[in-house]
């Protein structure tokens, strides 16, 4: 009966070694399929990265364009109004070197007009 034993325990030795090899090779398998979903995730999520960061970079380049367009457009304006002003206060000079009797009257006149304002 001992032979018989023995051959039992071989047996299922080998049955063992058997289910173990296989469970070995389907655990390879569940880590390589694994390992494949993720780099394949890690790809897509890369790529999705980088289009947002250059639409991201597109979009800060087209901001700082209208910017730099409106300040341009901001100083433009500044200057046409200084050269106004300029030509203006060069006018109101004249009118006062031509007529200065005339101009202190006016300044008199807009002077008590605006006190007359302002009281109320």
């Amino acid at each position: 009966m001992s032979k018989q034993v023995e051959a039992q325990d071989a047996g299922t030795s080998q049955r063992i070694e058997e289910n173990a090899e296989r469970i070995k090779q389907a655990t390879s398998s569940a880590v390589a399929s694994t390992k494949d979903a993720v780099e394949r995730a890690a790809d897509h999520v890369e790529e999705t990265l980088h289009r947002a960061t250059d639409k991201a970079a597109d979009a800060a380049t087209r901001a700082t364009e209208k910017a730099a367009d409106v300040s341009d457009r901001g100083r433009a304006a500044y200057d046409q109004t200084m050269d106004r002003a300029d030509e203006w206060m060069e006018q109101v000079r004249d009118y006062v070197r031509e007529k200065p009797v005339q101009a202190v009257a006016i300044a008199l006149g807009a002077g008590w007009l605006l006190g007359r304002i302002l009281r109320r």
